[in-house]
């Protein structure tokens, strides 16, 4: 197949789109299978899952809120099993996907691009896991202020397909959240952003995360909220002090190759300027 695979290419190593095409279908069905495999694990695990997902409406039980989740029809004992068990095999197998999405791409990029993609996928997918689990933990608070604002003589009864989609889209909007420094970086390494500009607007940056965590927790649990937004803002710096050593290390670099031709490097400086035009304007 390797052979058969060598004669389609052209000398130059390039397919035609016909021959992208069959690629793509390939890596699509590989993904398939592997998911559907770990559906099999996904739906033995979805039970224990549920359990940890509806603890908090079983606390606010044994607080002595009438409080519990109930199933609109007959089948939606069933598709909330199937949908946990998607949710679950999706995130088992995200390393032959994500692999698969990067064995497309990968023939099309440079070396460097290549290892710049590596680092980038390696940081992402384990913040976005941390992410998740800090959405996990601060689910129960979410729950709970939620309740404060019914009476507590009335009934909390909530739909299981409505929980669930409340709860899997918390934990994939703080797991995105932890990974938008690494977003920032990328932007960086690609020329759009710079780490200076990154570091101007911390500010802006600290006061929409404790936004967040202010709305994901509530205002009494100061604790859960500090927790929430601590590691987002260390990320944040984190991401700004790459991208001012990424910058530093393509301007020496650019410096250096203008030298070669006698030419002097504006670029740098006139974004100095314009950074300590701004600073003198606040002031």
């Amino acid at each position: 197949m390797a052979n058969q695979a060598r004669k389609r290419r052209s000398p130059d190593g390039r397919m035609s789109l016909g021959e992208h095409l069959i690629e793509f279908r390939k890596r699509l069905l590989i993904s398939a299978a592997a998911i559907v495999i770990a559906l099999i694990a996904g739906w033995f695990l979805s039970t224990w899952v549920w359990e940890m997902l509806r603890k908090p409406i079983n606390d606010l039980e044994m607080q002595g809120r009438d409080a519990i989740i109930s199933y609109g029809d007959i089948s939606s004992g069933f598709d909330t099993k199937v949908q946990i068990a998607l949710f679950i095999a999706v995130l088992i197998a995200s390393p032959v996907w994500l692999y698969q999405v990067w064995a497309f791409l990968a023939p099309g990029l440079t070396r460097r691009e290549k290892l710049t993609g590596v680092g980038f996928i390696g940081a992402a997918v384990p913040l976005f896991l941390g992410g998740a689990y800090a959405g996990w933990l601060v689910l129960p608070n979410i729950v709970r202020l939620m309740a404060s604002f019914q009476p507590e003589e009335d009934a909390f009864y909530l739909t299981a397909r409505n929980y669930l989609d409340f709860a899997i889209k918390l934990l994939l909007a703080v797991g995105v959240g932890f990974v938008l420094p690494v977003l920032l970086v990328m932007l960086n390494f690609i020329g759009v952003l710079r780490g200076a500009a990154i570091i101007r607007s911390w500010r802006v940056a600290i006061l929409v995360i404790i936004l967040f965590a202010a709305i994901a927790t509530p205002a009494a649990d100061l604790m859960s909220m500090f927790l929430l937004a601590a590691p987002i803002i260390v990320l944040y710096f984190a991401a700004a002090g790459v991208a001012l050593l990424h910058d530093r290390r393509v301007d020496k670099r650019r410096s250096a190759e203008l030298a070669e031709y006698d030419l002097d490097d504006d670029t740098g400086r006139e974004a100095e300027r314009g950074d300590a035009d701004r600073t003198k304007g606040r002031r």
